[in-house]
């Protein structure tokens, strides 16, 4: 039993029926719970001020909505000095970092799993002041981002990031960086660099170790070139404890710090939220927060 709760949800984050949906994952969620909080973020940053105001007051923190919500309340909690314990209820497009988790994308089956009370001290990457859970990244992915328009996105889900992504990668221009590292130094052209913390992006696993989002280690890819076989590369391949990328066209490496520039600022793309640009330092905080898993 958990004596203080709060479960904070966006109601514009991808669900319809929110009464509906509030009153069956409370249902699910009351008898683990003696007093149970409930507060809607209005407006962007409302997540991150009640999670850094009020978090330490809660045994446990419900975040209900999307990989935004997620980040923008996670970089509430990464400033506590004794951060709760966090529960994800995925009520989003994508869930990825959910997806890490194990937990499924439907937010009652989720609620179900996280009673259940498995526990895991989690990395979290770090961007200058700033945190993410799932992934930085610069070049194609922030232009496939920006290509998604919010009614395809409502309409089809996670099809659109795939759409987008198809549209994306025939126009794609390469972009001059320096990327500078614990293990050495990659002076370049690409189209797309990413940085991993987690497992999936846009609903679909990466090959990343599955211990990818607790062993003290950034994923990172640099992709020189666009196109399918790009995507089929990726989507193609499922985790495994070592990835050696079958196309050219990749490479990726693993550390603990990365130094990022470009040869003129690019917009950043963190969980989705673009509002960072580069140059970056980039580094991971090792089990830097406490979640419940399914």
């Amino acid at each position: 039993m958990y004596n203080r709760a709060m479960l904070i949800y966006n109601g514009k984050a991808g669900q319809q029926d929110w009464a509906g949906l509030l009153g069956s994952v409370s249902a699910i969620l009351a008898p683990a719970v003696r007093e149970l909080l409930l507060y809607q973020t209005l407006k962007p940053g409302d997540g991150e001020q009640v999670c850094k105001e009020r978090g330490e007051e809660f045994d446990l923190v419900f975040i209900m909505g999307g990989d935004g919500t997620v980040h923008e309340c996670i970089n509430g909690l990464a400033r506590l000095q004794a951060p709760p314990l966090i529960g994800i209820l995925p009520a989003g497009t994508c869930n990825d970092f959910a997806r890490s988790l194990n937990l499924p994308p439907d937010p009652l089956l989720a609620a179900q799993q996280l009673l259940q009370g498995r526990r895991r001290y989690v990395d979290l990457g770090v961007a200058g002041d700033r945190v993410f859970t799932n992934f930085y990244g610069i070049g194609l992915i922030t232009e496939a981002s920006d290509n998604i328009s919010s009614g395809l996105k409502g309409a089809l889900g996670k099809i659109s990031y795939f759409i987008s992504t198809l549209q994306t990668v025939r126009s794609a221009e390469p972009f001059r960086y320096r990327l500078e590292w614990e293990g050495g130094t990659l002076e370049d052209e690409a189209v797309m660099i990413y940085v991993s913390n987690g497992r999936f992006l846009g609903t679909q696993p990466l090959p990343f170790p599955n211990n990818a989002l607790e062993d003290g280690k950034l994923d990172v890819m640099v992709i020189r070139e666009a196109g399918l076989p790009l995507l089929k590369e990726l989507l193609s391949r499922k985790n495994q404890e070592e990835w050696r990328p079958g196309d050219e066209s990749i490479s990726y490496f693993q550390a603990t710090r990365v130094a990022l520039s470009t040869a003129k600022p690019m917009k950043a793309d963190m969980d989705g939220e673009k509002y960072l640009d580069t140059p970056a330092k980039l580094q991971v905080s090792s089990q830097a927060l406490q979640f419940l898993t399914g």
